[in-house]
């Protein structure tokens, strides 16, 4: 019977859980992906990348919320409980309030767990291959970008402006401008010309004009009748490094115990071209692998509603306080990082603290319980 009472609310919490999480995270995707919108309207890509790339940003969006949704959802389960005296079939077959915690703190290591490997494996590859993605793309709606009378930077070192474009794709007036290096520019202007789509992008063809190379040393003009300009080697405005959290964690631990001397380092560098500080990296992995930690805190702080009449003073505002002191454990645990590069002592403490508070919360369940030990 007992079984069947805990796999009740297993059940219960993963439903809810996966109905506010996928709410939630649904809403900030939605949000995110107008902001994103500029991977189309600038840089010309196609509506399927933009929303593969949306795609690809949910499980970051998913991880972040995680320590919420889950704090939220134990919460609300145990506030119904508690409230339509559900909770009294616990004890009246028996099961102890310190069980039921147990119960609580056991399922909460899978949502740990669960978060560390978003975290580590699945949110940093996600990322990476979101950009990937992206960076090699084609720019399908390039045509769309280029405005007549206006000056349009739509790739990276290349500027293109045009007199007139016209309805049947004919350009009139153009002028191109492509950095090929600091003390290197390529100017072409032409009379005419048509943009056309090819294999591997896009290729003008100019008719009538002149193309100027301009160096340290000087410049060169060429006249030309009738040329083509490809546009498959230029670089889009599309971001090619890497970002931090875009990085494996096994490289960023390689990369930290190789200069874990000196992680408080603003200057010293590692990485591909030396890419990322140290101290950078450090943070980085302590937000990945030590913030998770604090699920099982706000699990044990989430069942204290079951306690609620052990405690007189916050009779009236119990669960009110309860859910702004776990709101405030979320917001402290996403600066905690922060303190990481005081003094060495306060450095320890911050990395053993979710270990600290786990152990104050439980014992202090423990007291509130009357516990004996064959109960744990």
């Amino acid at each position: 019977m007992n079984k069947l009472i805990f796999r009740k609310l297993s059940l219960d919490i993963l439903a809810f859980f996966l109905l506010s999480s996928l709410a939630i995270t649904m809403i900030v995707c939605v949000f995110q992906g107008v902001n994103l919108l500029d991977i189309v309207s600038e840089q010309g890509h196609g509506i399927k990348v933009y929303f593969i790339y949306t795609s690809l940003n949910i499980p970051k969006i998913f991880s972040k919320l995680l320590l919420f949704t889950y704090f939220l959802t134990l919460f609300v389960i145990l506030s119904k409980y508690e409230d339509n005296n559900e909770i009294l079939i616990f004890w009246t077959n028996g099961i102890k309030k310190i069980s039921f915690i147990n119960f609580i703190g056991k399922l909460s290591i899978f949502f740990m767990l669960l978060q560390l490997l978003l975290n580590l494996i699945i949110v940093p590859y996600t990322q990476n291959l979101q950009q990937q993605y992206l960076k090699n793309s084609s720019i399908e709606f390039f045509p769309k970008l280029i405005e007549q009378k206006k000056f349009s930077s739509v790739m990276k070192n290349l500027t293109i402006f045009v007199e007139e474009y016209t309805k049947e794709g004919e350009l009139v007036g153009i002028y191109i401008k492509e950095k090929i290096d600091n003390d290197e520019n390529k100017i072409i202007t032409a009379n005419s010309g048509k943009l056309f789509k090819t294999e591997s992008g896009f290729s003008f063809k100019l008719i009538d004009g002149k193309i100027t190379n301009i160096t340290k040393s000087g410049s060169f003009n060429l006249g030309f009748k009738e040329t083509s300009y490809e546009l498959e080697d230029l670089n889009s405005k599309t971001r090619k490094e890497k970002k931090l959290n875009e990085t494996e964690t096994y490289f960023l631990i390689n990369c930290l115990f190789k200069f874990i001397d000196q992680r408080k380092d603003n200057k010293v560098r590692c990485g591909l071209n030396n890419s990322f500080l140290v101290k950078n990296i450090y943070e980085e992995l302590f937000k990945r692998a030590v913030n998770p930690l604090y699920i099982v805190i706000l699990s044990l702080l989430s069942s204290l509603i079951i306690l609620k009449s052990k405690i007189i003073f916050f009779s009236n505002y119990y669960k009110s306080f309860l859910f702004l002191l776990g709101f405030g454990i979320i917001i402290f645990s996403e600066l905690s990082y922060k303190f990481l590069f005081f003094s060495t002592l306060i450095e320890i403490v911050f990395f053993f603290l979710p270990v600290l508070f786990i152990l104050i919360f439980y014992f202090f369940i423990l007291i509130k319980t009357n516990f004996k030990f064959k109960y744990l």
